[in-house]
């Protein structure tokens, strides 16, 4: 998304610090780019980026359901925010090999909103 990304990682069984990831994922990414956005001095105090949020949102995923709806959820956001008309229409999703291992139709969601449960 141009604003925010999703993930859904399997950490090591012995290591459930996604926190750090995310950081790491932040930090390798924020040096790759060429400094431009605007940075507040709140920011720059802290030697932060302009581009990431401070805060994320995890969730333990506690079953196959749930994964499933977190799944949908995130092929269903790009259509959410209006960036695309068809979930297959958002070229930077794993709906894609999704569709090719045959897990979902090609045509999901174009004709009616799936079915999400609320996520949050």
């Amino acid at each position: 998304m141009p604003d925010h990304l999703h993930a859904i990682w399997t950490l090591p069984s012995d290591d459930g610090d996604y926190s750090v990831r995310w950081n790491m994922l932040k930090g390798r990414f924020s040096r790759a780019i060429d400094p431009g956005e605007r940075i507040s001095k709140s920011r720059r105090k802290r030697r932060e980026r302009g581009i990431w949020q401070r805060r994320l949102w995890a969730h333990l995923i506690e079953n196959q359901d749930d994964y499933n709806r977190h799944v949908d959820y995130i092929h269903w956001n790009p259509v959410k925010h209006g960036h695309v008309k068809n979930v297959s229409d958002w070229p930077y999703s794993s709906f894609h090999r999704y569709v090719r291992q045959g897990i979902y139709e090609k045509n999901w969601g174009n004709n009616e909103i799936p079915e999400i449960k609320s996520i949050g």
